[in-house]
């Protein structure tokens, strides 16, 4: 992998996150917000991609979840911001579309301000899931980052990819 493209930082959980799917014979799809296209394309930087990854959606506007992750014009009133929730309903809907054995998906407030009002919609804040046929699992994380947009788009995508690393090896309950 070539350091010049992805974060050296998202290295270690890359190439943890592609010998467990490649070993297990799984794949992963991605609905990603905040991180941009962050998650999939440090994914397709590896060889073999294509052995584990099934496609990827980045759902930055609420328009485009209601193109491609299954949201209604209702979904879109009563959007608070980034909740497990509203993770959890991308990832399920991306995995169902796509055919995956996992998606992961996050959604964040990157910065560098405030989005709105609450917890959810300061910098650093990120809700993740992963779906799965027997479930999904969901994690709220706050960086610490402030408004460091950049910075915090890269620790959403190791965040998001420890989530999935987590669920594949059990340690976290579906």
């Amino acid at each position: 992998m070539s350091a010049l493209f992805s974060n050296p930082s998202l290295q270690p959980i890359l190439l943890e996150v592609s010998t467990l799917l490649k070993e297990r014979k799984e794949n992963v799809s991605i609905a990603e917000t905040a991180a941009g296209g962050l998650i999939s394309a440090s994914l397709l930087s590896l060889p073999g991609a294509s052995a584990f990854y099934a496609g990827g959606l980045t759902l930055y506007t609420l328009p485009s979840r209601i193109a491609f992750a299954g949201w209604t014009e209702q979904n879109v009133r009563d959007y608070k911001g980034p909740t497990p929730q509203v993770v959890a309903g991308l990832a399920e809907s991306v995995r169902e579309k796509l055919g995956s054995t996992y998606c992961v998906c996050e959604s964040g407030t990157a910065g560098p301000g405030a989005s709105g009002e609450g917890r959810n919609r300061r910098p650093g804040y990120v809700a993740l899931a992963v779906a799965t046929a027997s479930g999904t699992v969901t994690r709220e994380v706050e960086t610490g980052l402030g408004g460091k947009r950049e910075e915090n788009m890269v620790a959403f995508a190791v965040e998001a990819l420890t989530l999935l690393r987590d669920v594949i090896k059990g340690d976290a309950k579906l």
